[in-house]
């Protein structure tokens, strides 16, 4: 989640010169406020099974989920335009490297402190996520940007098709060195000491192609406009087509194959219902491509409408600390007539463990989420145009 211009969408929404980032910013704007949307679902939802259990989920619901799957893949393949982009203006890879180097572990330490605490509330839980496997591949691109530009796509590209054919190694078999593999490609929790829990929700194997993937894509960008769409086009189509072939075979390229269920709807939502954690061959083909072709027609049309997702999209790692925040005290504040001092400690992000009258239904669900937007938006709006008028070396780190 990186920024990548200090230009203030907010005063430049309408130069065409800056165009192509601003459907940079639109591109991850929307998947940041439909990553909210998860967030939001999370905290207050009264379900108490997962919504992509195709045995009992609803459409809605399905979807709800679904649809979010969107984020983390844009977020890292964004990640890697960015650091390409930053080459690409001051044609310095040795101050790039350092850069990408020290904001990657920068993104480690805030998930193992700031965010693994808006989670929880909880001082003896830590958890490794979104922002522990940005910070990793950061720092993994910061010495294959001394790579030849083909070299680093390719690498990505070994990482995303072949990672699945080690799903049947688990911790369990490696023994003490279990951990190891947990960082890398299982997701797991362990209790290294005392009480203390430590969680692996994002290993880094395939987060790391991602970004050395999006790394490689920048250079799209300096193509003429025509053939840059025409392209796009074909790629985020031909990532779509793949998936689907790979998907209908149904040997190689997802832990959990599809399977026929009770009806043709919830046989299309097991096709659908591909593997996050790790991100999976076909879940990354279907996420990306998608993410591609939002971004082709953000290049192409200007959406007057969407212009709030460019400042959102401009201060991602801002929205991103705020908004946990609010959304978790949020919580709190709504529970605390009914739960008291509980409501501080309410296992929120387990469903099955909250208490059976706790949450409410979807379209409420969607409605604390727009609230949570419009909070959002003058504040995140505020910090995109303080980063427009300062140039202290700190903001590169927020």
């Amino acid at each position: 989640m990186n920024s990548i211009d200090s230009v203030s969408p907010a005063d430049n929404y309408d130069q065409p010169k800056i165009q192509r980032l601003l459907s940079i910013d639109l591109w991850r704007g929307l998947v940041m406020v439909l990553m909210a949307l998860d967030h939001v679902r999370d905290f207050f939802t009264n379900v108490r099974f997962s919504p992509l259990d195709v045995t009992q989920t609803t459409i809605p619901l399905f979807f709800t989920r679904w649809v979010t799957h969107l984020c983390a893949p844009s977020f890292v393949f964004l990640a890697g335009i960015a650091a390409y982009l930053s080459f690409q203006r001051h044609n310095n890879k040795r101050k790039l490297s350092r850069l990408l180097f020290t904001r990657g572990l920068w993104l480690v330490f805030l998930e193992l402190t700031v965010i693994s605490f808006a989670w929880t509330f909880n001082t003896s839980f830590f958890g490794a996520n979104v922002l522990w496997a940005i910070g990793w591949s950061m720092v993994v691109l910061a010495g294959l940007i001394y790579l030849p530009t083909r070299a680093i796509a390719t690498f990505g590209i070994l990482l995303i098709v072949g990672h699945n054919l080690f799903d049947n190694l688990h911790v369990e078999q490696l023994g003490s060195w279990g951990w190891i593999w947990a960082v890398l490609h299982e997701p797991k929790m362990f209790t290294p000491f005392g009480g203390i829990r430590f969680f692996i929700g994002y290993p880094l194997i395939p987060w790391i192609g991602v970004m050395a993937l999006g790394y490689a894509f920048g250079r799209v960008l300096n193509l003429e406009k025509s053939r840059r769409s025409q392209l796009l086009k074909r790629l985020g189509l031909g990532l779509i087509l793949s998936f689907i072939i790979l998907r209908t075979i149904n040997i190689y390229g997802d832990p959990k194959p599809w399977s026929f269920q009770s009806n043709f709807v919830r046989t299309l939502l097991s096709f659908l219902n591909v593997n996050k954690y790790p991100p999976s061959l076909l879940f990354l083909l279907l996420t990306l491509g998608i993410g591609i072709l939002i971004f082709n027609l953000f290049e192409n049309r200007r959406f007057r409408i969407l212009k709030p997702l460019t400042i959102f999209g401009s201060v991602p790692l801002f929205f991103y600390i705020i908004h946990l925040w609010l959304i978790h005290i949020s919580a709190v504040i709504i529970a605390f007539p009914t739960y008291g001092w509980k409501a501080v400690t309410l296992p929120y992000l387990i469903s099955t463990l909250m208490p059976p009258n706790y949450g409410y239904n979807l379209p409420k669900i969607y409605i604390i989420w727009i609230v949570i937007l419009v909070i959002l938006y003058p504040i995140c709006n505020w910090f995109a145009n303080y980063k427009a008028k300062h140039k202290s070396w700190w903001l590169n780190y927020l």
